[in-house]
């Protein structure tokens, strides 16, 4: 299911009974282990030391498919907090096997964005966008990289309060609106909004990133950024 070549530590695993808050049916009658991240990886020592430097940190996610109660499978989704200079820490990541759907939201609730993307394609989030990832697949598991900053703590509070994102994505194709959210934009819809080599920010495979500190100073200054940031989603 996960093509590492070398020892991986043992994932952590996001349960059903975790996920319940933000699901379309939290009453849906299934149990067990929804997907799993497989965090601070590195093909080498030389590699992890330069990672952990400059307070990096590259993941992996694998999320098999599945069908909750209509829904499709999703991450739980969450909030990165602001940096030093007052600008919220972005993330950029690489699908490596299957399709995802990332679905953002602005902290603002003015913008709603629904990128598809494929293998080996990237998506950078923004500073000040919430955000999951979905497998929008009856049978092929979705395996996705990451690279982000380890100089803060994701915030899942906005989404448990919320039972969930703006939208569920469901499986007839539907995209529902959440009903605890009293005023959202409709959904826009993007390709991959970080075509490799449109930009340095967009240049993979993700994991060859590792060493180049001009490539990815971004994820801890993205004050230096706010331009590039500034058309990533634009239609």
């Amino acid at each position: 299911m996960l093509e590492w070549e070398w020892e991986l530590p043992q994932p952590s695993v996001r349960t059903i009974e975790e996920m319940r808050s933000v699901l379309a049916c939290p009453s849906c009658e299934c149990s067990g282990p929804l997907y799993y991240m497989y965090r601070d990886l590195a093909k080498s020592d030389q590699d992890w030391s330069w990672l952990r430097h400059h307070e990096l940190r590259y993941d992996l996610t694998v999320i098999p498919p599945r069908d909750l109660c209509g829904e499709w499978v999703k991450t739980k989704g969450h909030y990165h907090p602001k940096n030093p200079a007052g600008i919220g820490y972005p993330e950029i990541y690489e699908v490596i096997e299957g399709e995802a759907q990332y679905l953002l939201q602005s902290r603002m609730l003015d913008d709603v964005v629904m990128i598809s993307a494929s293998e080996g394609d990237l998506v950078v989030v923004p500073p000040e966008y919430g955000h999951i990832s979905i497998n929008p697949s009856a049978d092929t598991t979705l395996v996705m990289a990451n690279i982000v900053s380890t100089a803060f703590q994701s915030e899942y509070g906005e989404y448990e309060k919320y039972h969930g994102a703006a939208y569920y994505m469901m499986c007839s194709g539907k995209v529902q609106k959440n009903s605890y959210y009293l005023s959202i934009p409709p959904v826009r819809y993007l390709g991959a909004t970080c075509a490799n080599g449109m930009h340095h920010l967009c240049k993979g495979p993700l994991y060859d990133l590792i060493g180049n500190e001009t490539a990815l100073s971004f994820l801890n200054e993205p004050e230096k950024f706010l331009t590039v940031f500034s058309v990533l989603l634009k239609d």
